[in-house]
């Protein structure tokens, strides 16, 4: 069983940066494709990044690229997200999952997700 902890969220400034990590425990964290995903109220989880096992693959939301990037660093079992130029449709819980396999957009492919952190950017 992996548990997923995310933290980092908080509420900034539309144009400011954030860093989210997630720290895996309970299992062997670099046999994990790992994915960031973000819902806001009332909208479907929706995918803002992904990263392979060995870190060499980045895949991103169309909403967020060239603004997030997604890393990972297997020897702390963790996973970033850096966040800049936020903006306020930014706003949601984001959570980290980990899943088996090579990794997708698609939330159902993730076996593992931690309880989310809440990132507000205002305007």
């Amino acid at each position: 069983q992996v548990q997923l902890v995310e933290s980092g969220g908080g509420l900034v400034q539309a144009g400011a940066s954030l860093r989210l990590s997630c720290v895996a425990s309970g299992g062997t964290f670099s046999s994990y494709a790992m994915g960031w995903f973000r819902q806001a109220p009332g909208k479907e989880r929706e995918f803002v990044a992904r990263i392979s096992r060995a870190g060499s693959l980045r895949y991103y939301g169309e909403s967020v690229k060239g603004r997030f990037t997604i890393s990972r660093d297997n020897a702390k079992n963790t996973v970033y997200l850096q966040m800049n130029s936020l903006k306020p449709e930014d706003t949601a819980v984001y959570y980290c999952a980990a899943g088996y396999g090579l990794g997708s957009s698609d939330p159902t492919r993730y076996d593992y997700w931690g309880q989310g952190t809440q990132v507000t950017v205002s305007s």
